[in-house]
């Protein structure tokens, strides 16, 4: 049902972490963050660079999700309830759902989670317990979308971290249709990569980062 669901532009949320319901939603509005149009800051494209965590990819999924729907800071609820940490575990389970996970000393700093579909990814959410380690699995994750053939990464909505990327809102009858076509494409979530492969992409995008902006 949440693959039906997802197919034709619907996602499930909960009114906070507590709340045992799970609402389907269909904005007016979608936010997307262009592949081939992706900005990387150049500060970042640096920090990238240097390496500070080591990245994998579907290492600690079940970590992750708990991650992101723990309370945190600046952001004291969540969405995502016990019924969707279900779910999105047996899709995980199913090769559908992946996570891209950043450690330091052996302790997971940060991550984020979606599903794939065809050539669609759906960018679910992320957490962070370090400087840019968010920012940095979202270009792990490009580069890895990148090099899978993908051709749609599906944000839901619009934060001031997404804009900083690219990120964009459509309105949802483009947004359908940019869906009917990635969903018809082949594409491959390269997920047995080792941690040199992984980060290969995205030293690329910083490299390119940095050489266009300095």
């Amino acid at each position: 049902m949440v693959i039906r669901a997802y197919s034709i532009g619907i996602f499930p949320m909960a009114s906070n972490r507590h709340d045992p319901h799970v609402h389907w939603v269909a904005p007016n509005a979608r936010g997307i963050l262009p592949l081939h149009g992706f900005h990387l800051p150049r500060r970042l494209a640096k920090t990238i660079r240097r390496r500070p965590y080591a990245i994998t990819c579907n290492h600690d999924f079940a970590g992750v999700i708990a991650g992101c729907a723990a309370p945190r800071p600046l952001h004291p609820e969540t969405w995502i309830n016990a019924e969707i940490t279900r779910v999105f575990i047996r899709l995980h389970d199913l090769g559908r759902a992946h996570s891209i996970e950043a450690w330091r000393d052996g302790r997971l700093v940060g991550g984020l989670y979606g599903m794939a579909l065809g050539g669609a990814f759906f960018g679910e959410s992320m957490f962070s317990r370090a400087t840019d380690a968010s920012k940095i699995v979202l270009v792990h994750l490009v580069a890895l979308l990148r090099r899978g053939g993908f051709t749609l990464l599906d944000t839901q909505f619009i934060t001031d971290h997404l804009r900083q990327f690219g990120a964009v809102e459509i309105p949802n009858p483009v947004y359908l249709q940019m869906l009917d076509d990635a969903l018809q494409q082949r594409a491959t979530f390269y997920s047995g990569l080792g941690e040199d492969e992984l980060s290969a992409g995205a030293l690329e995008l910083a490299t390119q980062s940095t050489t266009t902006t300095s």
